[in-house]
């Protein structure tokens, strides 16, 4: 493992060891995230495996709105809420479309999606190829980590490199909101409030 400041140069070289099947940490504007190449399933397994004993889901970052939907169904309401909230510490959780890997999901119909408000994960995502696995970069039912240097104490012995963009300028994990039934629910508290989201929605 290797760890390297955010600079053009490197987040150039983060994202051709991503393409690579490689995983990276990297910066996001709530906490660290553990990436690699969505559609590689042997990085995923990967990632998995550095996560440990996870059975949840993975979410995916996406660079905008054209990447996000190749893999996911964005209803009006859903369009309306992200056009309000995205970018921003939001994950939509919507209907997956059939060509991203069910490994991701854990054979959910559903996927977590957001775009990130932060200039080195959407460089970074973008040159990736548009879409980056987003889970946070922790042990499983540890804290998420705000520092590449807290990501690095969990995962740095399970991936090939850590992008270090200074601290999280949020710290707490994106509010997740579930999209996939005719009620809103969120499933997770976070940055975005429920108002937030509700009016976005109207609107």
């Amino acid at each position: 493992m290797k760890t390297l400041s955010a600079t053009a140069e490197n987040i150039l070289a983060a994202s051709r060891l991503i393409r690579g099947g490689g995983l990276v940490v990297y910066p996001t504007d709530t906490v660290y995230g553990l990436g690699c190449d969505p559609f590689n399933v042997e990085a995923v397994k990967r990632v998995f495996r550095a996560k440990g004993e996870r059975e949840k889901p993975l979410s995916v970052l996406a660079s905008d709105m054209e990447h996000a939907e190749k893999i996911a169904q964005l209803s009006e309401g859903a369009r309306r809420i992200a056009a309000r909230l995205w970018p921003g510490p939001l994950t939509l959780v919507l209907s997956r479309k059939p060509v991203l890997p069910g490994l991701v999901t854990r054979n959910l119909d559903s996927v977590g999606v957001r775009i990130p408000r932060h200039d080195v994960a959407l460089q970074l995502i973008r040159l990736s190829g548009g879409l980056l696995i987003g889970t946070s970069a922790n042990r499983t039912g540890e804290k998420s980590p705000r520092t590449a240097r807290e990501a690095a104490e969990q995962v740095g012995r399970a991936v090939d490199a850590v992008l270090d963009g200074g601290f999280a300028p949020i710290g707490v994990d994106s509010t997740v909101v579930d999209l996939t039934s005719e009620k809103l629910r969120i499933l997770r508290e976070g940055p975005v409030s429920l108002e937030d989201v509700l009016e976005a929605q109207r609107t």
